[in-house]
C-alpha cells in the first residue's frame, strides 16, 4: 500500500496541492506557492533609493517642493517600518551591500516575510505616489520625468502577496469552453478508437489463434506497428497524410472520403479521422495480443463438445468465446480507454491540436498551460482533472465489465 501510494497517489496530491495556487514562470511575484506576504529586497532597493534620488533633485529645481517633500517622507516613513524588523534589516543591509558592489544577490537573501499590514501599506504608498506624480507632471515638467514615474510605478512590485487562490483554477476551467471542448475530443477519439481497435482486435485474434502455416511469422509482423515508438509513428503519418505529397492522402482521394488530399489535416473531420486512423494502425495489434492471450486459454475440447451437439460458429463465439475471454476484454478495454484518454504524444506530434483546436485533447490542453504557458497552477488543476476521468472510467469498466468476474471470485 505504501508503495502504490508513493507511485500513483502522491504525484496526484502535490499537482492538487500546486492547482491550489497561482503559479506562473512568467510573474516573479508568482514564481514560487506563498503562503505569507514577502518582499523583494533586491527589487526594492534597485528601485526605492534611485527614486527618492529623483524627487530629491526635482524639489532642488523647485518643482511642487510642498508635495514632493510628503511624498518623499511617506516614502521614508515605510523604508523605516520595513527596517524597524532586525532580521528584515540585517538582509537589507547585506542586499544592499551586495548591490553597491555590483555582485549577485541570491534569492534567500533578497526574499524576506514581512506582515501584512507593511505590505498592504507599501502597495498603497506606491499606488499614491505614481498617481500624485502623474497628477503633477500636468501641471509641472520634470527634468526627467520617465524616469521618475516609471521609478514610482514599479515601487510596489517589491511586494510578493500570497498566491493562493483555492479552488478557482477548477471553478475557472469548468465554466471554460476550450476545456469542455478538449474533453469532448478526448471523449469522440477514445469511443471510436477503442471500439474500431476491439472490433479489429478480436477478429485479428481470432484469426491467429488458428492453426495454419506461417502462423508464428504473421504474429510477428502484426506486432510491427504497435512496435514502432507513437513519436515516430505519427510523424510517419503525417508524412503520409500529407497535402501535396501524401500517399495516404491521395488513396483517401481516390476513394472519395475527402474531396481534396489538402483537405486531411486542414478541416475537423479530416484532422480527427486522420488522428484515429492513425491511432487504430498502430495500437490495434496490442489489444489482439491481450484478446489471443484470453483466447488461448479456452480449451479445444469446449468448442469440440459444442460442435457435436450442432452449436453453429456464432453459437460458439456467443456462448463459448466471449463469456471465457471476459477478464481478457476487460484488461484490454481498460487498458486501451485509459491510455486513449490520455493521448498526448500521437496529436501532439501530428496535429498539434489543430485544426482551431479541434483535436486538442485535454492532456494536450494541459501541456499547452503547464509548459507553453507557464502556469503551473492551472496546468496541475488540468492534470487532476485528467485523473477524475481516469479514475471515473476505471470504475466504470470495474463496475458494469467486471462485476461477474468479481463476484465469481
Amino acid at each position: 500500500m505504501i508503495l502504490i501510494f508513493l507511485i500513483a497517489i502522491w504525484p496526484v496530491l502535490q499537482s492538487f496541492y500546486f492547482s491550489l495556487f497561482d503559479l506562473r514562470l512568467s510573474d516573479p511575484t508568482k514564481s514560487e506557492v506563498n503562503l505569507s506576504y514577502n518582499i523583494d529586497l533586491e527589487r526594492y532597493l534597485n528601485n526605492y533609493p534611485f527614486l527618492i534620488s529623483e524627487i530629491d533633485i526635482e524639489i532642488g529645481k523647485g518643482n511642487a517642493s510642498d508635495k514632493l517633500t510628503l511624498l518623499k517622507k511617506n516614502l521614508q516613513s515605510i523604508d523605516k517600518k520595513i527596517q524597524s524588523n532586525a532580521d528584515i534589516k540585517k538582509k537589507y543591509n547585506s542586499v544592499n551591500d551586495k548591490l553597491m558592489s555590483f555582485k549577485q544577490v541570491t534569492s534567500d537573501l533578497s526574499i524576506a516575510k514581512i506582515d501584512q499590514k507593511t505590505a498592504e501599506d507599501l502597495k498603497k504608498t506606491g499606488k499614491t505616489t505614481s498617481n500624485e506624480l502623474i497628477k503633477i507632471s500636468q501641471s509641472v515638467k520634470f527634468a526627467q520625468e520617465k524616469k521618475l514615474l516609471g521609478l514610482a510605478s514599479g515601487y510596489g512590485d517589491a511586494v510578493i502577496e500570497p498566491n493562493f487562490i483555492g479552488l478557482q483554477h477548477y471553478k475557472d476551467n469548468l465554466s471554460d469552453r476550450r476545456m469542455w471542448k478538449a474533453i469532448g475530443n478526448t471523449t469522440t477519439f477514445t469511443v471510436i478508437s477503442v471500439f474500431v481497435e476491439l472490433v479489429l482486435g478480436l477478429a485479428i485474434a481470432l484469426l491467429i489463434n488458428k492453426a495454419f502455416v506461417g502462423r508464428g511469422l504473421i504474429r510477428a509482423s502484426i506486432l510491427i506497428p504497435w512496435a514502432i515508438p507513437t513519436a515516430v509513428s505519427a510523424l510517419m503519418w503525417k508524412f503520409l497524410y500529407d497535402g501535396q505529397n501524401g500517399v495516404v492522402a491521395k488513396l483517401f482521394e481516390n476513394f472519395g472520403l475527402v474531396d481534396k488530399m489538402e483537405k486531411l489535416l486542414v478541416t475537423d473531420t479530416g484532422a480527427m479521422f486522420s488522428v484515429i486512423f492513425s491511432d487504430v494502425w498502430k495500437t490495434t495489434p496490442y489489444m489482439a495480443l491481450l484478446l489471443l492471450a484470453g483466447l488461448q486459454t479456452i480449451p479445444a475440447s469446449l468448442y469440440e463438445a459444442a460442435a457435436i451437439d450442432g452449436a453453429s460458429r456464432w453459437k460458439q463465439f456467443i456462448k463459448i468465446t466471449l463469456p471465457l475471454i471476459k477478464s481478457s476484454l476487460l484488461v484490454a478495454l481498460l487498458f486501451r480507454t485509459l491510455d486513449a484518454f490520455r493521448v498526448f504524444d500521437l496529436v501532439y506530434v501530428l496535429t498539434g491540436g489543430g485544426p482551431a483546436n479541434s483535436t486538442e485533447t485535454i492532456s494536450l490542453l494541459a501541456y499547452k498551460v503547464m509548459f507553453s504557458q507557464t502556469n503551473f497552477g492551472d496546468g496541475s488543476a488540468l492534470s487532476v482533472i485528467v485523473f477524475i476521468c481516469v479514475a471515473i472510467i476505471s470504475m466504470i469498466y470495474i463496475k458494469f465489465l467486471g462485476r461477474d468476474l468479481l463476484n465469481d471470485r
